[in-house]
This record gives C-alpha cells, structure tokens and sequence, in this order.
C-alpha cells in the first residue's frame, strides 16, 4: 500500500477536477485513493475536499468509515441515523458511519470540509491536525498523506499551498513544518484478512 516513485508526490490542488456527489448534491475534488484510479465502489481509502453549497443529504457509502472536517465556513448540523450533531469547529474532526442516514443543514452559508473515508475491514486511518513543527515517518506497509488545509507547510524541501498534498513514499523521517494547520493521515491495512 505504499505510494510509488520517489520519496514524495505531490498532489496539487490546481489539478484537482471538481466532480459531482454521487447523489448529485454537492461537487467534491478527490485529492487522493487507493488503489490509484479506484471509482467509488472499488476504493481501499479516498480522501476529498468537498464544497457545500446547500442543504440535504449525504450520499451513502455502505461499508465505508468516514471522518468530516470542517475547513471554510460556518459549518452545518449534521443529522446521523436520527441525531444531529453540530460540526461548527474548524479543524475538529467527526467520525461516522458511511452506512448511517446522513443530511446536513448548514449553519451559515457554503463551507468545504476534508473527508477521510476508508473501506471497513480493509484499511483504517489514523488522522492528525498538525500546527506545529514534527517529524512525520511512514510505518513498514503503511501510506501517509499530507494535505495543507490553512497556510502553507513545508515536507523536507516539498512546499504545499493550501490545499495541496503530499503522498510520502518512503519511510523518512519527513520535517513538516506547517504554518497553518496540516491533515497527515496515515492508512494501514487492517488485519491478515485484509485484500
């Protein structure tokens, strides 16, 4: 699971196409999946950037785990399998079930919120919202994940504006130095069973 060729690839946000939800509610701009080129149903992890326009449901994800964190705006109220939760905190991440009836009412206008999702049973993610200065390593048949998402950072000598990313594909140790705030997700195969 570990990403390809050289130590760092980097993921600009300006390359990002938006796309629709599946459900046609919203637009999202995928910023990273695997295996490479996965669609929807096929993917092990995939990580978005998501505009929020309006009001609605979510898409359903069945056997996904998700985490949502709001980025930009005010945030919104989330409705979960009948309890609402308010995501108004930037950068506090919510864990949920892609299986779980979702729709969201926002709070104050259009936001964009970083998603995590991950296939159950088959990877799990471990996320962290640095805004300070650390050493990140990548684990034996893991992958990690930077995505600047306020400021800029800066990995070994890699820059990320806001937004950009960074797949890490060798061990490290990698200096992030973020000015702002910096998502690194690091995704592990779960299990022995595991495809």
């Amino acid at each position: 699971m570990t990403s390809s060729n050289g130590p760092v690839q980097l993921l600009r946000a300006t390359e990002r196409p938006a796309t629709a939800w599946r459900n046609g509610g919203g637009v999202t701009r995928e910023v990273a999946g695997h295996p490479a080129g996965s669609g929807l149903d096929e993917f092990g992890w995939r990580v978005s950037l998501a505009d929020v326009a309006s009001a609605g449901p979510f898409s359903a994800f069945p056997g996904i785990d998700r985490v949502i964190t709001l980025v930009e705006g005010e945030g919104m109220a989330l409705t979960v399998d009948g309890a609402e939760h308010v995501v108004d905190a930037p950068f506090r991440p919510f864990a949920f079930s892609g299986d779980a009836a979702t729709s969201c009412r926002l709070l104050g206008g259009p936001l964009v919120d970083f998603n995590v999702m991950t296939r159950r049973g088959r990877v799990t993610a471990d996320l962290l919202l640095a805004d300070t200065p650390r050493t990140v390593d990548v684990p034996a048949g893991a992958a990690v994940l930077l995505v600047c998402l306020s400021g800029t950072a800066t990995a070994g000598s890699t820059l990320l504006t806001r937004y950009d990313a960074a797949l890490l594909g060798s061990a490290g140790p990698y200096d992030l130095r973020p000015e702002g705030v910096t998502a690194v997700v690091t995704f592990r195969t779960a299990g022995p069973s595991a495809a």
